[in-house]
């Protein structure tokens, strides 16, 4: 068992503060556009800053916690970039202008962080009091997988979204975005600005995706501070990471097709841990290096072979995978 200290825990928890001050400066404090080399330099770092935490975390907790930290934060991070096609999806549907749309990702991120703390802190209770969450973790890992397996080639439509739409429906909204505000005044009138409806959009798509990642994460560990780092690193750097990659997304034509197998069988690893504990000691267990080398093989073959399907027929466009079918929507483009 993990024991971290309440100095470890001071010293983490102001790291991240910290990284989030930065991001929140540079997103929201200074709108700009986000060129390539911007956008490259504040990935490496923030990839970067997760891989020397790890290794410091590593050679302090042991190594064995070490690769639960990489394992975890790989499955976080491959989930993360699911989020990067929906966030594309909603800045589009809502024409987010340019200028505007580190602030969305930089609240949008906030709200991510919050929700995760919420949830891992509900999912370790549970976890520690009711062996068979495991059993339930797993069933809804490989529900959600066979979904997104099913619907791979469609998106998630915010049209749907019962937040927004209540939004729509009771909130007066400006028709342009009024210099990134997301509350403001028209003729004496409070109102809300699209931006507002984009917040709204993003903070409930994180709690759909929250129900995704932490079972998936606490497949890899049952630590709820590895769970904490893993999902904070992985989510900081998605800021500048959207900026990078949103040209390419269309690129990864397999990502929800890999994305679906990783998270069955972190469902199928969830389920053989409770059986293990709650029928037979003789029910095997699938190890952490052995998770860790799966995943990353996944991820793998995932990007060599959309990468290759993409560049024979570049008219295919890859899509963000949904857990229900929605036949009238249009692919986004």
């Amino acid at each position: 068992m993990l024991e971290v200290t309440a100095l470890g825990w001071t010293l983490t928890i102001g790291v991240i503060a910290a990284l989030l001050a930065l991001d929140l400066a540079l997103g929201v404090l200074r709108p700009h556009v986000v060129g390539f080399r911007e956008a490259a330099g504040w990935s490496i770092f923030y990839i970067a800053v997760a891989i020397a935490f790890g290794l410091v975390f590593g050679s302090v907790a042991g190594w064995n916690f070490g690769a639960e930290y990489f394992a975890g934060y790989i499955v976080e991070k491959s989930l993360s970039i699911d989020n990067l096609f929906v966030f594309v999806i909603i800045m589009s549907t809502f024409a987010v202008p340019e200028r505007y749309q580190q602030e969305a990702l930089t609240f949008g991120i906030i709200i991510a962080l919050v929700l995760r703390v919420v949830f891992i802190a509900l999912g370790a209770t549970l976890l520690s009091l009711f062996s068979f969450m495991f059993l339930i973790f797993g069933l809804i890992l490989i529900y959600t997988a066979v979904q997104l397996f099913r619907h791979r080639d469609e998106d998630p439509s915010v049209d749907d979204n019962g937040l927004v739409k209540a939004a729509r429906r009771w909130l007066p909204v400006t028709e342009d975005y009024v210099d990134g505000k997301m509350i403001t005044r028209v003729d004496g009138k409070r109102m809300v600005t699209p931006l507002f409806l984009v917040l709204l959009a993003i903070g409930s798509t994180d709690i759909l995706f929250a129900l995704d990642s932490i079972p998936a994460v606490f497949g890899v560990t049952e630590q709820a501070y590895i769970v904490l780092v893993a999902n904070a690193f992985a989510l900081l750097g998605l800021r500048a990471l959207f900026f990078l990659v949103k040209g390419l997304l269309d690129r990864l034509v397999y990502l929800s097709t890999g994305l679906s197998v990783i998270l069955a069988f972190i469902g199928f690893k969830l389920i053989l841990h409770w059986a293990h504990k709650a029928v037979s000691p003789s029910v095997p267990e699938v190890s952490t290096p052995v998770s860790l080398g799966v995943i990353i093989g996944i991820l793998v073959v995932t990007t060599v072979a959309s990468l290759i399907r993409s560049g024979r027929d570049p008219s295919l466009k890859a899509h963000a995978g949904s857990l229900q079918a929605h036949p009238d929507r249009q692919p986004h483009q």
